[in-house]
């Protein structure tokens, strides 16, 4: 168990950089068919109940409550929460929303006969800690269910692309699409939960008429990505964080000269609690 010890600043910075931007419309632009992936793979069904780590503007969530389960939807961030609810009431959808550190729940052992985290977790700091809370907050028997980016697949090259030109990570904290590594979700959950699916898959983007209209969307309405350009601002760097950006557009386009198409590689796990 890892013993990590609450830092309200880096918890402060990371509210402000998923608040900046315009994360719920990133999800609504091409993000939203990951949420009902992890919901089916995790066979979520009527009655259950369902915890939702770093929940964002729900997207997994709300298939979730649509499926017939008592949803809790739990996020560090409260404009995403605001986001969610009104989604969910635009569904005529009942949810809890609870604001949370994943890395440190509040919420009682073996709580939920559901955990999951459709990519949200995965961007918490220290991931010893948030697996952890994961696996604590589940039922003995029941199923831990995550949707992860993975380290070699396209955001994986996009946060490599993105690391030279962004402020130094704090102490401890461990890249985002480690979650997406086989052997490093492994290694977090160790013997505590017997990982029935492990599944590479990919979320095809065809949003985007020219392949850089993805990176100026990112650099637009991404929160990672907004810091990070900020940062080669104030370094007199930002032109060239433009043209790396550029290139990996280039590079990451499987479509054409009149229609970009991206490929996004997703680690989906899903196991039982022991």
């Amino acid at each position: 168990m890892s013993v990590s010890v609450a830092n309200p600043e880096l918890k402060a910075r990371h509210r402000a950089m998923w608040a900046s931007g315009d994360y719920p419309f990133m999800v609504e632009t091409f993000l939203l068919p990951l949420g009902p992936r992890l919901v089916a793979a995790a066979g979520i069904g009527p009655g259950m109940r369902v915890l939702d780590v770093a929940a964002g503007t729900g997207n997994a969530s709300l298939p979730a409550a649509q499926a017939g389960a008592r949803v809790t939807g739990s996020d560090l961030t409260p404009e995403l929460l605001a986001a969610g609810r009104r989604r969910a009431d635009a569904a005529d959808l009942e949810l809890d929303w609870v604001e949370a550190d994943a890395e440190r729940l509040p919420f009682d052992d073996e709580s939920f006969d559901v955990v999951m985290s459709c990519i949200g977790v995965m961007f918490a700091p220290h991931h010893q800690d948030a697996a952890d809370e994961l696996v604590r907050v589940c039922r003995r028997g029941g199923t831990l269910a995550l949707l992860s980016w993975t380290p070699d697949g396209m955001l994986g090259a996009l946060f490599k692309t993105m690391a030279p030109f962004a402020p130094p990570p704090p102490p401890g904290a461990q890249p985002p699409p480690l979650w997406g590594s086989e052997e490093h979700l492994r290694a977090l959950l160790g013997d505590r939960v017997e990982l029935r699916t492990l599944e590479r898959d990919v979320l095809e983007i065809t949003a985007f008429e020219r392949a850089r209209d993805y990176g100026e969307h990112f650099a637009a309405h991404y929160g990672p990505t907004i810091t990070v350009q900020a940062n080669a601002r104030r370094t007199g760097r930002e032109a060239e964080f433009a043209a790396a950006l550029g290139g990996f557009c280039d590079e990451w386009n499987r479509g054409g000269a009149d229609r970009a198409r991206f490929e996004q590689e997703y680690l989906l796990a899903v196991g039982r609690r022991r």
